[in-house]
């Protein structure tokens, strides 16, 4: 049995609060179970250096978790005057993952800042900023389309992630936090609607597991994104 008394292909209860803030062009309240993310997409003509004059655009993120979203209070990174290397991971794989769903061309030439604030930490934080951020990019970017900013479609397909592991010697989906800091093993898998893999991150953290195992939690998380993909389209009304 889970602590959560979930079965082991069950999500917790997942809700996508659309429209959250008022002044960012997307932006929603995403939350599995205990954990919940505020993501706001802004839409800026300005592009790094690197990308300007190229005719196409960016899609970026940045993470942060605020001091009390866990047990214990976390300090402000910015009073540290750094950002750990976990922020910086999980930075560049939304990134990554929201990218890989989107034509640079056809987003022309700005950019798309994704910022995933987690309000509330229970375990799957950088999977919710990421089901959380295509929500709010794809509400920016139909604003975009409304006004005639851009005349097609960048995002090519939904883009999801979800966490899952072996508890117990039973491979579950989605981990909370008391499944999450005892779990043999565990990872977090980011798929998109057209049935493609775009990352996927699994290590052994008490015990190894064989080739069955990870089918079996690929097969959860396939699962679990399909959920996910039909909470996003009743958010997005597509």
């Amino acid at each position: 049995m889970r602590p959560s008394g979930r079965a082991p292909d069950e999500l917790r209860t997942l809700t996508i609060e659309p429209g959250f803030t008022k002044h960012a062009e997307g932006s929603c309240l995403v939350s599995f179970g205990d954990t919940r993310v505020l993501v706001t997409a802004s839409v800026e003509t300005q592009l790094p250096p690197w990308l300007r004059g190229k005719g196409k655009g960016w899609v970026t993120g940045e993470y942060g978790m605020l001091p009390r979203s866990t047990h214990t209070r976390g300090n402000r990174e910015a009073a540290r005057g750094k950002q750990s290397g976990r922020t910086q991971e999980i930075q560049r794989l939304i990134g990554r993952s929201l990218r890989a769903v989107v034509d640079l061309k056809k987003l022309g030439e700005r950019q798309v800042t994704l910022d995933c604030d987690v309000i509330q930490a229970d375990g799957g934080t950088r999977t919710a900023s990421i089901s959380g951020a295509w929500v709010a990019m794809r509400i920016a970017i139909d604003r975009l389309l409304e006004q005639g900013a851009i005349e097609h479609d960048p995002i090519e397909t939904q883009v999801a992630a979800v966490s899952c592991g072996i508890f117990e010697g039973t491979p579950v989906l989605d981990l909370d936090y008391a499944e999450d800091s005892s779990a043999d093993s565990d990872g977090n898998f980011v798929l998109t609607g057209d049935g493609k893999i775009v990352e996927a991150q699994i290590s052994a953290e008490g015990d190894r597991f064989d080739e069955e195992g990870l089918l079996r939690l690929m097969r959860l998380a396939q699962i679990g994104c399909n959920e996910i993909f039909e909470a996003q389209r009743k958010a997005t009304g597509r």
